[in-house]
């Protein structure tokens, strides 16, 4: 196997939650990419775009978390990859740098100062690199009072919020891009208003990983055939810790909406007007055997003409931080290509990527999200001309 590559890396992830199975999965896919990059450049789509932003393989990781744990350890308690493939990347897994996440019962202004001290740390260990937040903590609560705040100050004296917030403001503040990858809302009113006026682009929310990606696919479909989606029945089963978090229903009800919502918004109508009600059901279940190896279960009842039913059944059978991983390094690589080409704010062309894309218009339909990304790609080209 080649030796690691020594080449400064073009961009810099820094990852609130670094130790949780998506973020240790992250870790080891930018080990494996300086040392032989063909098992996860292959996964990514953006490996043959941005060529000016320089090597894709060329990627540091840095970031926060609770855990104190060493990330090797944090991989092997996770479970997501067999330790015969990250064992030999062990030292280098070392090298990364994960700092203590800062007290969640302090002001919001003094964890933001915390985090903007080590995000200069970072920035002074790799200089060259363009940096970019990745937000991978848990599902957490919604908290109404933070869509209620009209100023950056009123936000900062705010005490224990969402605990995602601190991070996203450092960042904004710091004009680094931010990557939501979480549930959790983050776009607030103040929050886009600091991003537009930065230039900072602010991508999210709520990776689509697998379930709801293939959703977006088949309603989509569906949608082009006229076909009528009468009912639509979706089960997850999952063991990890996510899995676990989102037996709290203040904790699910977010990524539970994002969910739900999105298909009504592609097909343009709500399904199960019929009944005068809701025939979209969408159901979680924390289940410990299946671990990141999650399952996926559909039941689409759809009709034709003269109203006649028809029926088609789905069964997914995933890798929850296997699928999530190099969505985030992609999202990485359009944040910082956004930031060099000096377009900020919310950035609604990546829906394609998320449950839920912040900004306004975001592409609903899976044509009109691909036809999204190469118009964003040509924007990209355009300003930097």
């Amino acid at each position: 196997m080649p030796s690691e590559s020594t080449a400064s890396p073009s961009v810099l992830m820094l990852i609130a939650g670094a130790k949780g199975a998506i973020g240790t999965t992250v870790a080891l896919a930018a080990v494996q990419l300086r040392k032989d990059p063909a098992p996860v450049l292959s996964g990514l789509t953006t490996a043959q775009r941005f060529a000016d932003l320089g090597d894709p393989a060329h990627i540091a990781v840095a970031g926060w978390d609770k855990l104190q744990t060493p990330i090797a350890e944090a991989l092997r308690r996770h479970g997501v990859l067999p330790e015969s493939l990250w064992q030999e990347h062990a030292p280098f897994l070392s090298q990364i740098e994960i700092r203590s996440a800062p007290p969640e019962a302090a002001l919001l202004s003094d964890q933001v100062e915390a985090i903007q001290g080590d995000m200069r740390h970072f920035l002074a260990r790799w200089p060259s690199a363009q940096p970019v937040l990745v937000n991978l903590l848990p599902a957490a609560w919604d908290i109404a009072q933070l869509h209620r705040l009209e100023t950056l100050d009123e936000m900062l004296k705010v005490s224990a919020p969402l605990p995602d917030l601190a991070y996203v403001l450092a960042a904004v503040l710091s004009d680094i891009p931010v990557v939501n990858f979480t549930p959790n809302t983050v776009e607030f009113p103040v929050v886009c208003r600091e991003a537009r006026r930065r230039g900072v682009p602010l991508a999210g929310r709520d990776g689509k990983t697998g379930q709801t990606y293939l959703k977006v696919v088949l309603a989509s479909a569906l949608k082009a055939r006229s076909l009528y989606v009468d009912g639509w029945y979706s089960l997850n089963i999952l063991g990890n810790a996510d899995g676990r978090n989102l037996m709290d229903p203040d904790r699910a009800c977010g990524k539970l909406a994002n969910k739900t919502q999105l298909l009504d918004e592609i097909l343009g109508y709500k399904v199960g007007e019929a009944y005068g009600e809701s025939s979209h059901k969408v159901h979680i279940d924390y289940y410990p055997p299946r671990g990141d190896a999650k399952e996926a279960w559909d039941v689409i009842d759809f009709k034709g003409i003269f109203g006649l039913p028809m029926s088609l059944r789905l069964n997914l059978q995933g890798r929850d931080s296997i699928l999530a991983a190099p969505m985030a390094i992609d999202l990485a690589r359009w944040a910082a290509a956004l930031k060099k080409a000096g377009i900020g704010g919310p950035i609604p062309e990546l829906g394609f990527y998320f449950k839920k894309a912040v900004g306004d218009d975001a592409p609903l339909t899976f044509q009109e999200q691909l036809a999204a990304l190469d118009r964003l790609e040509q924007k990209i080209r355009g300003e930097r001309k």
